[in-house]
């Protein structure tokens, strides 16, 4: 496995965790709107950088 897939399946991972864990602090009215705001911004930038990351590895090597 290439170095920039595991990299990008780790940066995607992380991603779809911050935004679970920013739902889950949603749906439980916990945390203040600045830490939901900021748990899903980083979320959603770690998914599709990591996403992206995936896409253009996955059409440069074949």
């Amino acid at each position: 496995m290439d170095l920039k897939k595991l990299f990008g399946t780790i940066l995607t991972l992380l991603g779809i965790g911050g935004l679970i864990y920013t739902a889950i602090m949603f749906v439980n009215e916990t945390g203040t709107t600045k830490m939901l705001a900021v748990y899903g911004i980083l979320g959603a930038i770690f998914f599709f950088s990591g996403v992206g990351l995936i896409r253009n590895t996955s059409k440069s090597s074949s």
